[in-house]
């Protein structure tokens, strides 16, 4: 039988002397300096408390002492068998605990799990643990049995505990988790299963469970359901292999195997990061699957951890070269209330998958109904509303400020439009490796039209200030035309090109699943965000300024004209909401994690639709647009008479009798 994944293993093992090591390091100060005021460059080492050797590194952050590593172990060789007389090797270390384990219990391991079990789950103790399994899988020769594999299960089943997982952060080899997965993987890899089918490993934090397989079989699969923490019930996880798949099989006996982790998630680290748009918390249980040679399609069914709503679910495997989880291997086919169904191939480097959580972004079919039916109608009323502003221009741009705000309107318009037409050409867009160069461009575009329809909100927002608080001075048209193109497209085209110019050449300017601002690690959402919140609350600011000023309170006033006050003030409000892009404001609420999904649908509405406030509030609500169209109209129509009547008239009829 041959697994899924070549895993690498060490060639040379990390001794761990049973002896405190003391190194001198120029800058750090000296042990049991560790609790005084400190500086940003400055560093520390502590010895470990009695009856552990090793070491504790902190670093200085903020004035206070962070600890950064640790390496403090009780775990030796005299320790796990208590015997000294066979200890002879110059090199004691983890490679003479398998010579050991070999030499006192080759058969079941059992020798080593007592000692192993009584330890603490320091960093230092994980480390040589992980290392001590790594180094029992190297040094396989023989096929597995079901004592070993017991055995090894308990011994991994110590460092995975619930209790474990903060140390881990410690310990200095940043790649001991995913050690530990390969390890595990390449020792189950030997097992040898003997009857129908078994659960060989059924440990809280790690289960194993094999059985026989033949191409005759209709199908497999392997059930596990494990905890997470203490606060959490059973998780569920299902391994699938499909009847089509076991038809491959050559006629004889196999097996297939399944391994599931339910705090490996927590811990395991991405040696490479390719994006972080894929660095996301493990939702599920991680599931190792061990196939005979030829068999690759697997169906993987997770429940998740954290099952809030606002969780977007990506099915993954760990590649085991690049340590690092990849999307390439999987395909989500549903994501149903708490479940998500993936389908997987499993390859010689990538036999481990899991779900990945994405907190940023919420899927909805009604979010996206939402978003596809206001779009449609936000484009065609953006265009009818350029439509209209064309035919009754000449009529309204009768002075300085109302030309202004027409040119305003129109741009805002126009940049909405246009930005609308870029978010749906990079929604349908389906991006991949080659077409790096175009997602760069519909990113920096998107970027840059959302942008200038804030700023262009911001200006319209200035020009009404100016005409509350400018009464007889007057800015030449010309002046406020330049200001309004510098502001309206100068700023955003500024902020676009400097994100694209600094995060591009490092590969961190869009997300990997679309053609938009990355969040993770280079945050240039913020370049985006940032000036549209800010902009957002300025002109907050301008409309409690336009309703203080339309509220105009007088003495005696009689409750007719309170109201008639109140419904002044709420149409002024009403108008200048969507002009000013205050809708988006909303969208603080959807930032915050596990919100309700009415929050989302309430944003995705009002901005959706807003191409359309636009012309309702912008150009229909306007009384001087309606009675330029009607002029226009009563116009066209008079021209439409002359004509007719020209053509009745007798000279005419005489020409056509003549004719």
């Amino acid at each position: 039988m041959v697994c899924c994944l070549v895993l690498f293993l060490a060639t040379e093992c990390s001794c761990y002397r049973p002896m405190i090591h003391i190194k001198k390091v120029i800058g750090m100060k000296k042990e049991n300096k560790c609790h005084e005021p400190c500086f940003s460059s400055d560093n520390c080492i502590q010895s470990c408390t009695d009856g552990f050797s090793g070491e504790i590194r902190f670093t200085c952050n903020k004035k206070k002492w962070q600890k950064s590593t640790e390496n403090c172990t009780s775990l030796s060789v005299e320790e796990l068998f208590k015997v000294i007389h066979w200890l002879l090797w110059d090199r004691p270390g983890t490679r003479d605990v398998v010579q050991g384990i070999h030499r006192h219990c080759p058969l079941d391991y059992v020798c080593i799990v007592d000692a192993v079990k009584s330890s603490e789950t320091t960093s230092g103790n994980i480390a040589f643990i992980v290392e001590l399994l790594k180094n029992i899988s190297a040094s396989l020769s023989n096929e597995v049995t079901r004592e070993k594999m017991k055995s090894y299960g308990e011994v991994a089943n110590h460092v995975l505990d619930t209790a474990a997982i903060s140390n881990w952060t410690f310990i200095p080899n940043k790649n001991a988790s995913s050690d530990l997965l390969e390890s595990v993987n390449s020792f189950a890899r030997k097992l040898k299963i003997h009857s129908e089918s078994e659960n060989i490993v059924d440990e809280l934090f790690i289960q194993t469970k094999g059985s026989h397989i033949d191409h005759n079989t209709s199908e497999k699969s392997f059930n596990f359901s494990m905890t997470v923490s203490n606060t959490t019930d059973g998780i569920l996880g299902l391994i699938e292999i499909p009847r089509r798949e076991l038809q491959k099989l050559s006629p004889g006996a196999s097996q297939a195997i399944g391994i599931a982790f339910p705090t490996l998630g927590a811990i395991l680290k991405e040696a490479h990061w390719r994006n972080a748009s894929l660095s996301k918390p493990v939702n599920g249980l991680i599931l190792s699957v061990i196939l005979p040679e030829g068999l690759k399609e697997i169906i993987l069914t997770f429940e998740k951890i954290n099952k809030s709503q606002s969780a977007v679910s990506h099915c993954v495997g760990w590649h085991s070269e690049k340590r690092r989880w990849d999307d390439q291997w999987c395909k989500m086919t549903s994501d149903v209330i708490n479940t998500v169904r993936c389908h997987c191939n499993c390859t010689h480097e990538v036999m481990s998958f899991s779900i990945l959580m994405s907190p940023e972004s919420v899927r909805n079919k009604v979010l996206d109904y939402i978003t596809s039916i206001g779009l449609t109608v936000s484009v065609l009323s953006l265009v009818l509303c350029l439509i209209i502003e064309v035919t009754v221009w000449s009529r309204v741009v009768v002075t300085e400020i109302s030309y202004m705000r027409h040119v305003c309107i129109v741009n805002i318009a126009v940049s909405l439009l246009t930005a609308n037409v870029w978010f749906i050409i990079s929604s349908n867009f389906h991006r991949k490796s080659q077409d790096h160069k175009w997602c760069v461009v519909v990113t920096f575009f998107s970027h840059f039209f959302y942008l200038s329809l804030f700023f262009w909100m911001l200006f319209k927002a200035l020009l009404i200030i100016y005409g509350i608080l400018v009464v007889f001075r007057r800015m030449m048209k010309s002046r406020m035309m330049v200001i309004g193109f510098a502001i309206g497209y100068g700023c955003p085209l500024v902020i676009a090109v400097t994100t694209v110019a600094v995060t591009e050449p490092k590969g961190g300017y869009f997300r990997q699943d679309a053609c938009w601002l990355n969040w993770s690690p280079t945050k240039t959402l913020f370049a985006f965000a940032i000036p549209a919140l800010v902009i957002v609350a300025m002109n907050l600011l301008v409309v409690l300024a336009v309703a203080i000023n339309t509220q105009r309170p007088s003495i005696g006033s009689s409750k007719s004209q309170d109201m008639a006050t109140v419904i002044r003030i709420s149409k002024n409000v009403a108008i200048l909401t969507p002009l000013l892009g205050l809708t988006w404001g909303f969208g603080l609420a959807t930032l915050i994690q596990g919100v309700p999904l009415v929050f989302h649908i309430i944003f995705a509405l009002l901005n959706a639709f807003q191409g359309f406030f636009i012309l309702l509030f912008g150009t229909i609500m306007d009384h001087k647009i309606r009675d330029a169209l009607r002029m226009r109209v009563s116009s066209l129509k008079g021209k439409s008479r002359a004509a007719e009547n020209a053509s009745l008239s007798p000279t005419t009829g005489s020409k056509v009798m003549n004719r």
